[in-house]
């Protein structure tokens, strides 16, 4: 990967929005460094760009989303340097881990993570992000004796308005036929 694809990467993203959006980005970004820096790895244009993408994205994600978003700007990286870096982001408190399904593994921005309560489907999988302050804030003042909380994850586990229609349409026909 030549110098000036990072390059344009990270103007892409520090264009992509001149908010606080751009500016936690960044800041993800020289923490992924100085982290990189500690640990005397390599801060490689692969690493540099799978940091990236993972800043511009509000939503969990999968590891093949992440490696699909970059071959699909052209940036061709392998899926084991994908796997390899997420286990870093992850070493360094900049990603958090989700398996809110017994099948798929997410993960999300830990300061994004924080800011939301998770509501997800036992039927589909979707997973809804809720914003919710007063519980948040509730949370994070909850002192625990003889325990520091690092940060808290809050999920909801339910139906989705979707599948709860699905299921009483599929009942409905059910009931039809046994009339019959």
């Amino acid at each position: 990967m030549d110098q000036k694809k990072s390059v344009s990467l990270f103007a892409e993203i520090s264009n992509y929005s001149m908010d606080s959006t751009s500016t936690q980005a960044e800041t993800l970004q020289k923490l992924f460094f100085n982290y990189l820096k500690n640990k005397k790895l390599r801060n490689t244009t692969e690493r540099t760009a799978i940091c990236s993408t993972i800043c511009r994205i509000k939503n969990p994600f999968t590891l093949e989303m992440i490696w699909q978003e970059l071959e699909d700007s052209k940036f061709h990286v392998s899926r084991a340097s994908v796997y390899n870096t997420m286990e870093l982001l992850l070493d360094a408190n900049i990603v958090v881990r989700h398996q809110f399904t017994s099948t798929i593994v997410q993960y999300e921005l830990k300061c994004i993570s924080e800011q939301y309560i998770h509501a997800v489907c036992t039927h589909c999988g979707t997973v809804r992000m809720i914003k919710n302050e007063k519980l948040n804030n509730m949370f994070s003042d909850y002192k625990i004796p003889k325990f520091t909380l690092e940060h808290f994850l809050l999920h909801f586990y339910g139906i989705c308005s979707k599948c709860k229609y699905r299921i009483k349409q599929e009942q409905t026909q059910i009931n039809k036929k046994t009339k019959q």
